[in-house]
């Protein structure tokens, strides 16, 4: 089945967006150094800081007029952010820079290793005042049939013990859980938890949702995989980033999803969001999702964001955010994320763009194409 885009279809999308900016529904970032009226600047600490998310929680941080600190080794983008404070350790074996000193918060986005989590919380459980840390919609246990999961459902099992034992193979859930468990165990009450779902946007050097974006701005006949209802969650880093802050500057404890976004939005709706930063022809072509399994066309690899609705996967993009929303996120067009991330990608070294970490090659679309309509 082809779906073409028309022009109605996209003055009909970007009136829609123009209309949600001019009616205040889509978050618009605040002027430099703008700070809450009677809210205190707050201290914070961020361990890392130089990845993916880490920049955007810094800006995020600097716009309110908090102060950051960043605990890093010094080797990923040390060119970030001259005018931070920069502490430099190790996370295996070095925290003695955090000694002695006091944050209103910290902020923790490391992978998944629970012997950094549990030895650096225990370090600062005296000396900050709230414990903010990064998991996964992976900590949730791999049946997801329920639709409309929440911060309550089952998390995936573990043993405590598995912290000290370095060769248990953990999986990223297993091991998130682990440093979840250690963060409690610091800060029983002052606590946050996040948990992400696919992390898009301008940095993202995973190329995850990228690829969408990219693949629309080369135009022609595009693949589109499975049902175009297909429903679809992910989130800016920037509107996560936003959303840390919010919880911080509020004093909100507990554990939240940081998942995206507010309405459900289809397969479809992402793709002609994606469309609609661009102006060359393009069709897509909507292929049967058997079809596409049955030629080892992987979801959510080869087929970025994708993940089929059905079975024990039915509710993997379909969890309720009513906490997330009551606890003040927010989120940005998802036109605006597509054309950022294009941007990004643009700036990027030839060779980078010609070699992206997710989706098909031109190449083997082709040949699913061909397959497709030659069935």
């Amino acid at each position: 089945m082809i779906m073409p885009t028309t022009r109605r279809e996209f003055l009909a999308g970007t009136a829609a967006a123009s209309c949600a900016a001019s009616l205040g529904l889509s978050p618009r970032p605040e002027p430099e150094g703008f700070q809450a009226q009677g809210r205190a600047a707050l201290d914070v600490l961020i361990l890392g800081g130089t990845g993916f998310i880490g920049p955007h929680i810094v800006r995020s941080l600097q716009a309110k007029g908090h102060k950051v600190t960043l605990f890093n080794r010094g080797r990923t983008n040390a060119h970030l952010f001259p005018d931070v404070e920069k502490l430099v350790g190790d996370r295996n074996d070095n925290l003695t820079a955090l000694e002695g000193r006091k944050w209103d918060a910290v902020i923790d986005n490391a992978r998944q290793n629970p012997r950094w989590v549990r030895d650096s919380a225990q370090l600062l459980k005296d000396n900050a005042g709230c414990y903010l840390f990064t998991s996964t919609r992976s900590a949730y246990h791999s049946d997801f049939t329920e639709i409309g999961m929440d911060e309550d459902s089952p998390l995936t099992e573990v043993d405590p013990a598995w912290v000290d034992d370095v060769d248990k193979r953990l999986s990223y859930g297993q091991g998130k859980v682990l440093c979840e468990m250690e963060v409690r165990k610091a800060f029983p009450v002052d606590h946050v938890v996040v948990r992400p779902g696919l992390i898009v946007g301008p940095g993202d050097d995973t190329d995850r949702f990228s690829y969408w974006p990219i693949r629309a701005h080369r135009g022609g006949e595009v693949l589109a995989p499975g049902d175009p209802t297909n429903p679809v969650m992910i989130i800016d880093a920037r509107d996560l980033a936003n959303f840390y802050v919010t919880l911080l500057e509020n004093g909100t404890r507990g554990v939240y999803n940081g998942l995206g976004p507010e309405s459900p939005l289809s397969f479809a709706e992402m793709l002609y969001a994606c469309r609609a930063i661009t102006t060359g022809p393009i069709e897509f072509t909507w292929v049967d999702a058997d079809f596409l399994l049955e030629r080892r066309v992987r979801e959510y690899s080869h087929m970025p964001c994708w993940r089929i609705a059905r079975g024990r996967t039915a509710g993997f993009q379909r969890f309720d955010l009513s906490r997330p929303l009551a606890a003040g996120i927010t989120y940005r067009p998802l036109a605006v994320t597509a054309k950022d991330t294009l941007d990004f990608h643009l700036s990027r070294t030839l060779e980078r763009q010609a070699n992206l970490k997710a989706g098909i090659t031109a190449e083997r679309e082709a040949e699913l194409l061909a397959a497709w309509h030659g069935r």
